[in-house]
């Protein structure tokens, strides 16, 4: 999907790339990925970026909370799903400043917080990107 440069990317914009990505990624970890929550937001809240030692809504442009799958423990119950926001107005900007492709900027973000869902290293990250068709 490409965006005209006429028009702003939406919220579904940004969920129908997500998703995309997601079941692009390798099966294996794909059957991990499904009980992830996706969410699309403006901005990062105080207690998100507060989270990540990040001090300005503009740096922030994906997030993943939840616990990798390599520190889960069999007797855990009654916890909140995993989840990976995208901040789009973050990402808006890097894309507007940057001029890197709508679509493979998202795609990067996305990957990069499916990721932390397995405890991934940044090089494990940059192999995941690569199988996911990026």
């Amino acid at each position: 999907m490409t965006t005209p440069a006429a028009r702003m990317p939406t919220t579904q914009d940004f969920e129908q790339i997500a998703l995309e990505t997601l079941s692009a990624l390798p099966a294996h970890l794909r059957e991990q990925m499904e009980d992830v929550v996706l969410d699309i937001r403006e901005f990062a809240s105080p207690e998100q970026l507060a989270s990540v030692g990040i001090s300005s809504q503009w740096h922030l442009t994906g997030l993943y909370e939840g616990r990798p799958i390599d520190e889960r423990s069999s007797w855990e119950s009654g916890t909140l799903p995993a989840m990976i926001t995208l901040f789009r107005q973050p990402l808006l900007r890097e894309w507007r400043e940057t001029g890197v492709e709508f679509e493979a900027l998202v795609r990067h973000v996305v990957i990069h917080e499916a990721g932390h869902h397995f405890g991934f290293s940044d090089e494990e990250m940059h192999a995941l990107e690569d199988s996911a068709g990026d």
